[in-house]
């Protein structure tokens, strides 16, 4: 039996940060269509259950809507709750790569109770 597939992004200004979970992929990709695109092909294959990004002052609105669009369940946190969730498993430093992680083992654990909002 396979285990369920959870994904956490990192949004800035110009870079999206990937992590997979359970397999320990990660991945970077430019925060323009063309990085959009090639993210949304990645994960085609071998759909994720929930796809987490943290609230970046709207830039994470674009990639968040071209995954909604493309059929993936996504889901925006706070940041405060994934800096507080990081923090609660030891992972005390801020990396954007931390914050990927974290973003999908917060959604392996703990699927929607502690999103603020969800796309579908």
């Amino acid at each position: 039996m396979s285990q369920e597939r959870f994904v956490g992004i990192d949004v800035s200004k110009e870079l999206l940060d990937v992590a997979a979970a359970p397999d320990g992929e990660s991945h970077t990709y430019t925060n323009d269509e063309k990085g959009i695109r090639q993210l949304v092909e990645q994960l085609q294959p071998i759909p994720p259950a929930l796809i987490v990004l943290e609230a970046t002052g709207n830039l994470e609105i674009p990639v968040a809507a071209a995954l909604a669009a493309a059929g993936f369940q996504v889901a925006i946190i706070n940041p405060r709750q994934a800096r507080d969730f990081a923090k609660a498993t030891g992972r005390l430093a801020k990396t954007d790569k931390i914050d990927a992680a974290c973003g999908r083992l917060g959604a392996a654990r703990n699927g929607h109770k502690a999103l603020c909002y969800t796309l579908t």
